[in-house]
């Protein structure tokens, strides 16, 4: 039985996010895990926090180890704009589209195990 966690309302836009879950998905959560650690960016924080909940939820749920837990759906949806104008020359303004994303991990038990 899959469970997942969602970050809503991240502040990260999704094309920065999707080359991080690109690099963990189908992976186990340890492994995935210890991908995430080494990445220097911000979002891949944020990710492994993702990921962690769901494994945290699956042990809830599932009474299974995070050892035997696979990341077996990850992706990040658009969330909702956050639009700002900023003053420009000669009384006109120009606009400022802050982007958002929700991001969701599906954990399930590995197959073979």
């Amino acid at each position: 039985m899959p469970v997942r966690a969602v970050s809503t309302n991240t502040g990260i836009s999704v094309k920065k996010v999707k080359p991080i879950i690109d690099l963990v998905r189908g992976k186990n959560v340890d492994d995935a895990l210890e991908v995430l650690r080494f990445i220097t960016s911000p979002v891949a924080a944020r990710v492994a926090k993702v990921v962690k909940s769901a494994a945290s939820n699956a042990e809830n749920e599932l009474m299974a180890r995070s050892s035997e837990l696979k990341i077996i759906e990850i992706y990040a949806n658009e969330g909702p704009r956050l639009k700002r104008f900023r003053a420009r020359a000669r009384g006109r303004v120009a606009q400022i589209i802050r982007r958002n994303s929700h991001i969701t991990v599906v954990v399930d038990e590995e197959e073979g195990l």
